[in-house]
């Protein structure tokens, strides 16, 4: 049996006349965790949108599973059921920078809302699989709490926890720590680090160069709307291309 769980094939999409994503193609093994570095321009939270469906793609083709959600016609993607597609949307979580928690709902109720009105999981499991998230996170004590009374660190480990409540196969970070100071970046990163070791299949556009080094199994490195190198933590970031040793040398690291 394949380890493959997701793959995307010359995928293309642009906004307002420009292509952001020129040719981009990727294949996620099963717990395989990968890192995307490179200029903010280079369309890489983009691509974890179009990853997860949240946008439709111009061109190209993606499956999951071995299944297909859009093929390529005449350099158009055409897309499965939307039945289908519903139902494989629950396979992604998808982490926001600036969190995304409704500010009128408690901690309980953002993380239960989707699994008991989305999935029709009962209320009493949710709340139990809520819990069980909270506890490790550090987090067991605010379950009642709003997000305005959460630090920004509090805030985006509830994001995570309520993506990992919906039981996702593979979950995705669109700069999880970029609204966070180093000291609450570091909580949100031990998180991360965590599901790594538990092997979460995980896509994360980050710009801390240590914490990729560290839990990352493939670094890519994305500019102009390509990958234009992919391989090891070490590979990547020690490249002898210029171009990306100048970005990374300009990374400012709190690990």
């Amino acid at each position: 049996m394949s380890d493959v769980l997701f793959e995307m094939n010359h995928i293309r999409k642009s906004f307002d006349g420009t292509e952001v994503l020129k040719d981009i193609s990727l294949c996620v093994n099963k717990g395989e965790v990968i890192s995307i570095i490179g200029p903010g321009v280079s369309g890489q939270s983009t691509r974890l949108k179009r990853a997860t469906l949240v946008e439709k793609k111009e061109g190209g083709e993606m499956s999951d599973r071995g299944e297909t959600v859009c093929r390529d016609e005449k350099g158009k993607s055409v897309y499965t059921s939307q039945n289908e597609l519903k139902k494989i949307h629950n396979y992604f979580g998808l982490v926001f920078q600036n969190f995304n928690l409704f500010p009128h709902y408690s901690v309980m109720k953002n993380i239960v809302d989707a699994p008991v009105h989305v999935q029709k999981v009962p209320l009493k499991d949710a709340e139990k699989r809520a819990r069980d998230l909270l506890e490790p996170f550090g987090l067991a004590d605010k379950e009642n709490a709003y997000p305005c009374q959460l630090s920004g660190g509090q805030q985006q480990r509830v994001s995570i926890a309520r993506e990992l409540a919906l039981d996702p196969q593979i979950l995705f970070f669109d700069e999880p720590t970029s609204a966070l100071d180093p000291e609450l970046t570091k909580d949100v990163l031990n998180v991360i680090k965590q599901l790594a070791s538990e092997h979460m299949t995980m896509i994360i556009v980050t710009h801390e160069m240590n914490f990729a080094r560290k839990v990352s199994d493939r670094v890519l490195f994305m500019e102009h709307g390509y990958i234009q190198r992919q391989g090891t933590p070490e590979e990547v970031p020690d490249s002898d291309d210029d171009r990306i040793r100048e970005f990374v040398g300009k990374l400012t690291d709190t690990e």
